[in-house]
């Protein structure tokens, strides 16, 4: 195999290379101000179509041979190669784990950070793919194969991928490999999926007044008799493996009996089997948990009832570390500075990973703090080599004519 360093080097050193990559460093602003713009358009999973009708106008506007929304409400912009070349996928998902009652607007602190929901994840994923398909259109630089600037729905938990499977599920023959823009280190390359299954369970019964109806099942007593049992569940340390009981609901007043009592369970794994086996042990403590609740009032008439919902079901797969997509990946940030670390993870890349096609998920520019918090934030120093790091990438996997061959 090449020595991708190399490779690397007599690319960023061709003229129209540079200037793509010089204009990526000239417009850092531009991005940051349409970065700062999509933040503030709430977009939770599957409520995004005025984040998604706004980066359809910024992609529009780009210069790429052709851009459109499929039926989930991707945005899919394309730039033809020049030929025989693969078509490879960069994308950054558009939805955010924030309901619409949090507030999203950017705060721009006199330290230089940027304080707002979802300002990293995955807004700048976003600007950042936008930023490369418009720098090699205003550079007139195409690589040897197509490449797909995505802006994809449903990333995070409750959308379940849905934006990622669906452009598989349509366009999976034609395509050799996604890079999805989504991490909080720079030099991370997510090159394992995680397997993951969420699960919400449901008791319910009659309820009633505390004191009148004493002596029927409680839905709260089953959930609670489940998740100690659950809590009780060994995993091994390595593949890593987990499981959390992080949301739970039930009752209305103190001096009531509730009705309903509902709690939402994460599993992941890196390992397929480790994962089914962590599933139906918690099936099983969930079911003797109601059993046990049911007879420890053995009441003649009232019962309760159990039901669940499949939150999200991601399915796993992985590279070896020497995989051509990774070894490139690496390449490509030691050319931009960041130090590789390989590692796994629940991204977009699970959905190719586990087709067997190529997929990974890189980490964006800047400095992260605080994920999926509130109280999210961004230092912006130096971000534009995160673009420019996912660009000679692309150039590495895809191609560019008379410079270097395809490595897909």
């Amino acid at each position: 195999m090449n020595d991708l360093s190399k490779v690397i080097e007599t690319l960023a050193a061709k003229d129209e290379v540079k200037k793509v990559l010089e204009h990526i460093h000239a417009h850092e602003k531009e991005t940051l101000d349409e970065q700062l713009e999509l933040v503030a358009i709430k977009s939770p999973s599957r409520h995004e179509e005025k984040r998604a009708a706004r980066f359809f106008e910024m992609m529009s506007a780009a210069g790429l041979d052709e851009v459109r929304m499929d039926s989930v409400g991707n945005v899919i912009g394309v730039l033809k190669g020049t030929g025989n070349g693969p078509t490879v996928v960069i994308s950054g998902h558009m939805d955010t784990v924030f309901s619409f009652d949090v507030d999203c607007t950017p705060t721009v602190k006199e330290d230089g950070w940027i304080w707002a929901p979802g300002i990293c994840d995955d807004t700048r994923g976003m600007v950042e793919v936008l930023a490369i398909a418009k720098a090699m259109c205003a550079c007139g630089v195409r690589a040897q194969g197509d490449i797909w600037f995505v802006g994809n729905v449903g990333e995070e938990t409750m959308g379940d991928l849905y934006g990622i499977r669906n452009i598989f599920k349509e366009h999976a023959s034609e395509i050799s490999a996604l890079v999805s823009i989504d991490g909080t280190t720079p030099g991370a390359v997510c090159r394992t999926a995680t397997a993951g299954h969420k699960v919400k369970y449901m008791f319910r019964g009659r309820g009633g007044h505390a004191l009148l109806s004493f002596g029927i099942p409680n839905s709260n007593n089953a959930m609670g008799r489940a998740i100690a049992k659950i809590a009780e569940i060994r995993v091994p340390d390595e593949p890593k493996t987990i499981f959390n009981v992080g949301v739970v609901s039930g009752g209305v007043s103190i001096n009531a009996i509730p009705a309903e009592s509902s709690m939402m369970i994460d599993m992941r794994s890196a390992d397929g089997a480790i994962l089914e086996d962590l599933r139906a042990k918690v099936e099983k403590a969930v079911e003797e948990g109601l059993q046990e609740e049911l007879a420890r009032w053995n009441h003649p008439t009232e019962t309760l009832t159990l039901s669940k919902e499949i939150v999200s079901d991601r399915p796993g797969g992985g590279l070896p570390d020497d995989a051509p997509i990774v070894l490139a990946a690496a390449a490509a940030n030691d050319w931009a500075g960041y130090e590789t670390k390989l590692i796994s993870g629940s991204t977009d890349a699970n959905i190719p990973l586990s087709m067997g096609i190529p997929g990974i998920a890189v980490g964006r520019g800047g400095t992260q703090i605080d994920g999926h918090a509130v109280t999210e934030r961004f230092n912006p120093k130096d971000a534009y080599k995160g673009p420019q790091r996912a660009f000679l990438l692309l150039l590495e996997l895809a191609g560019l004519e008379g410079v270097s061959e395809p490595l897909l």
